[in-house]
Parts: C-alpha cells; structure tokens; sequence
C-alpha cells in the first residue's frame, strides 16, 4: 500500500492513500484532509497506512460520532480509568450521546447540535423505560440510575447534563490530538451550571449522638473509625488488618474497595494524598483491639465455612461487602 501527500494550503494537506482496486479493476483511493505542518502530514499518513495494513482502518470521512465515540472508549479509557469510571463514561455514551447524536459523521458535528442536545435533555433527556430496573447490587448502577427515571417524559438535572458535557467535551478533545478533527465543536457549546449546593455536615453534638445511638450496635466501629479519621466507606470496607497498627495507634489507606459491572474490585487510591497513614484516637484504637478479639472468636467458632481475607469488616464469614449494601446487613464479627 502506497501514499502521498498534496499541499493544499499552508499547513493543510490532502493525505491520498492507495486502497487497491475495486470490482471493474480501477484503482481506488481514500483521502484525508490534515491541518498541520509536512512533517506531522507525513508521520499521519504512516500511521493510516499502517491502519490499512492491520485491518484497523476506518474512513474517517465517514465516521460517525457512534462509531468514535466506542472507539474512545475502548483506546482511550479503558484500562486508563477505574472500572467504575469506566462504566460510568459508557453508561453516559451508551445510554445517552450515542442515541441523541451517534447518527452523524464526526467531521460534520457542530456546536448547535450538541447545544440542542444538552437543550432537550433538560426537557426530557431521561432514557430509561418504564418498568426496567438497575442492578441494585452494583454502584454504578444506582449511579445511572440518577439519570434515568421510570418516566421517559422528565428532564435530566442540570447536574447531570453539564457531566454529559464534560465526558463529550474530553472525547471531542481526543479527537483533535489524534488529528481526525481540527477544532473541538463541544469548546463553543455553553453546558448548563449546576446550582452549588451547600455540604451540610454534623456538628460535634450531633457527632458524639450519632456515636452513642450505634455504641451497641454492628456499626459502631465502622462509624467510630469513620468519624474520627475521616475514611469513606469504600477505604473502611477495603481496609486489611495488615495495614492496622494498633500498637503504634496508626493505620495506612492503601486500597478502596469498590463495586463494578465485574463484581468487587479493591483498588489503588487515585492520588498520593489519597495513599495516606492514618493517627488513632485511644478510642478508636481501643474499639478496634476489641473488634479484633470478637472477629478472632467468630472466625474459630466457624471455622468450617469462615473465609480469611484478613479485612476488617468483613460480612459474617469473611467475605467483602458491597458498599451499597454494607449498611442494611449482619455481620456479627463486629
């Protein structure tokens, strides 16, 4: 396969490929228009004509805004994000992007169809038909499940829609760096503001009630440990006893567990502040010597069907819990 390069313009070039010949035996070719300098030209025609080779290729006269969006998905996202985002940007251009402006092609994508879109989607954007309901096992999908209601007449949150705008805007973005676009349609589009609401949180007397009301209770360590180290509930439910020192009344984040389309995963803390060691209250500490003794005693008492995975809150014979249903379960170790 062979190709060449015709200057159109300054910095614009007319990429011509050699696609071999058709039925009646003419030659056939694909073209491609590329703003940028000779160099760049030629390093994209290489990597067309190499697509040509591999069987990757794609037209991308003919794209769609379907067909690349997937595409981001799978050579930009995944495995680049956790499985959770993951889902979540394919839950938003499955179940949203796709159907309201998957039909057409890329190249021809302008800022007052996506401005439409967003418009429409305050109005009646919730996609969801009656009757159908998300998996109530999985995080994910009670997240989605904020975007689509029973009723397909409502609108979708300001909230949300300006999330749809982000995930759209970062795909289109993609686009220009792989030089399929020029400019970014979705950077003149106006997405819709989200009104700030003000984080309400409790304050030290409804705190020290909030402690006491579970004191005889399964969830007064989580909480206690919650409250006095500001852990969420993914940090407290991936946490291992080998990063707890009660000696030293220290304990290190090193993992969250969460809840995927695949089940359970423990992951990696996003960020280096996120990766942290962890000062224990006397209280907390105590609390904790005293939940180990009693998990200790549980775990002997089943030993025949009790799972050692080491974690501090396990469910009842040592299995890891779903965050979503953590708190509506028994787990007696506790």
């Amino acid at each position: 396969m062979k190709g060449h390069l015709e200057q159109r313009d300054k910095n614009t070039y007319l990429i011509v490929l050699e696609h071999g010949k058709d039925a009646d035996g003419k030659r056939t070719r694909r073209k491609h228009t590329f703003h940028g300098t000779k160099r760049q030209a030629e390093e994209e025609k290489v990597r067309l004509l190499h697509q040509m080779q591999t069987g990757t290729y794609i037209d991308e006269n003919k794209l769609t805004v379907g067909e690349y969006l997937r595409q981001w998905l799978e050579d930009s996202k995944r495995g680049n994000v956790s499985p959770r985002t993951f889902e979540r940007y394919e839950s938003i251009v499955t179940l949203h992007l796709i159907p309201a402006l998957g039909v057409h092609k890329l190249k021809d994508l302008r800022p007052m169809h996506i401005q439409t879109y967003y418009t429409e989607a305050r109005v009646s954007g919730r996609l969801q038909r009656k009757g159908s309901k998300p998996d109530e096992s999985n995080d994910e999908a009670q997240d989605a499940s904020k975007d689509e209601a029973e009723s397909e007449n409502r609108g979708l949150s300001t909230q949300t829609v300006a999330h749809h705008h982000r995930v759209l805007f970062g795909a289109l973005k993609q686009a220009v760096r792989w030089r399929i676009l020029t400019f970014n349609p979705a950077d003149a589009v106006d997405p819709p503001r989200p009104d700030k609401h003000e984080m309400k949180v409790l304050d030290e007397e409804q705190t020290r009630a909030l402690i006491e009301a579970s004191r005889d209770t399964d969830l007064y360590v989580p909480i206690l440990l919650a409250v006095t180290t500001g852990m969420r509930l993914g940090e407290l439910l991936g946490l291992h006893w080998r990063d707890v020192d009660l000696k030293r009344g220290k304990l290190a984040v090193t993992q969250s567990l969460q809840a995927t389309k695949n089940g359970l995963e423990f992951r990696q803390p996003k960020t280096k502040k996120s990766r942290r060691s962890i000062p224990l209250t006397s209280t907390a500490a105590e609390a904790l010597r005293q939940h180990k003794k009693a998990q200790l005693e549980h775990r002997m008492a089943n030993a025949d069907r009790y799972e050692d995975n080491d974690l501090v809150f396990p469910r009842e014979y040592g299995k890891p819990w779903n965050p979503r249903t953590f708190s509506s379960g028994s787990f007696p170790a506790i």
